[in-house]
């Protein structure tokens, strides 16, 4: 069995972006990603033991008040199904229960069926009473139809 080690850091740019890519999470910039990166609140990195290869991470983001996002779950294809994504999980919400306001607004954006495992730290759907949104860059609403 391999071990991991899971450390209160910060990923590379590079490594970022190519387990994003792995994951088939959704592609940012190389600069926007330094900026980003340097700004998270709290991010943790999965790694393997024998060669210190990224294999997971997660990040919370957020005004350090009212509001706090938890963003760049991912745990590379060939090391899911072994409870990573669970301890990622688990090491962001302990962090947020010691250092948020029990009334500060946590929240993520569920990717199906990543929502299963969400559900089982207490995140429930939004839907009815709101729903998830982004804004898509180029379609400003002088470019609406009318």
């Amino acid at each position: 069995m391999e071990e991991y080690q899971i450390t209160e850091a910060i990923p590379t740019v590079s490594e970022f972006l190519e387990l994003r890519k792995r994951c088939g999470l959704s592609p940012r910039g190389v600069a926007a990603s330094e900026v980003g990166l340097k700004n998270s609140w709290y991010s943790i990195c999965v790694r393997r033991s024998c060669d210190r290869q990224l294999i997971g991470m997660g990040r919370i983001v957020g005004d350090g008040g009212t509001t706090y996002q938890l963003v760049d779950i991912a745990v590379h294809p060939a090391q899911q199904q072994k409870g990573i994504g669970k301890q990622i999980m688990a090491q962001l919400l302990t962090y947020l229960e010691r250092q948020v306001d029990p009334k500060a607004y946590v929240s993520l954006i569920a990717d199906l069926p990543a929502d299963q495992l969400y559900q089982q730290f207490g995140f429930v759907p939004t839907a009815p009473q709101s729903i998830g949104m982004y804004f898509k860059r180029g379609l400003s609403k002088d470019s609406q139809p009318d």
